[in-house]
Order: C-alpha cells, then sequence, then structure tokens
C-alpha cells in the first residue's frame, strides 16, 4: 500500500492524502481544508474504486469560478500517483 499526499492548487483544502493499494484502488482519503461535508462525502464515494476509474469521473469539475476544485484536484492527485 502506497501512501500519496497531494499539495492542492487553487482550492479551499491545502492537501488530499490517500492509499493506493497494489491494484490501484482508493483507500483512506481525505482531505485537508475545504468544505467538510462535501469532501467527506467525496472520500467515502471514491472508497474501494479503481483510481484511474475516479480521475477519469472528476478530471475539469470546476467550483464557482475557479478553474478547478477539490474532486478536480483529487484527480490531478491520483493521475500523478498512477504515472509514478
Amino acid at each position: 500500500m502506497r501512501h500519496i499526499e497531494y499539495k492542492t492548487s487553487g482550492t479551499c483544502s491545502r492537501v488530499i492524502h490517500f492509499d493506493l493499494d497494489d491494484n490501484n484502488i482508493i483507500h483512506n482519503c481525505k482531505f485537508e481544508g475545504g468544505c467538510n461535508g462535501n469532501l467527506k462525502a467525496i472520500s467515502k464515494l471514491v472508497e474501494g474504486k479503481p483510481a484511474s476509474e475516479i480521475a477519469s469521473i472528476l478530471k475539469g469539475n470546476t467550483c464557482g469560478p475557479r478553474s478547478t476544485s477539490c474532486g478536480d484536484q483529487l484527480s490531478l492527485a491520483l493521475s500523478s500517483a498512477l504515472n509514478e
């Protein structure tokens, strides 16, 4: 199991923590900062899901006038981890 810590950019959340198992399944996703309830919900929804699937679903999601969102940042974090 690999632990990833990803520093976000352009969002209220500051850091995303998650683990990927040997099959690139997401576990223990947690956000620091941001909209507490929404980010807890995202964390529950992605638990046990393939990283590539979640990265594809969340890619390009925006928040208000921002060009990114916490979900989009998770997509970038997952894509980065998959390409390591």
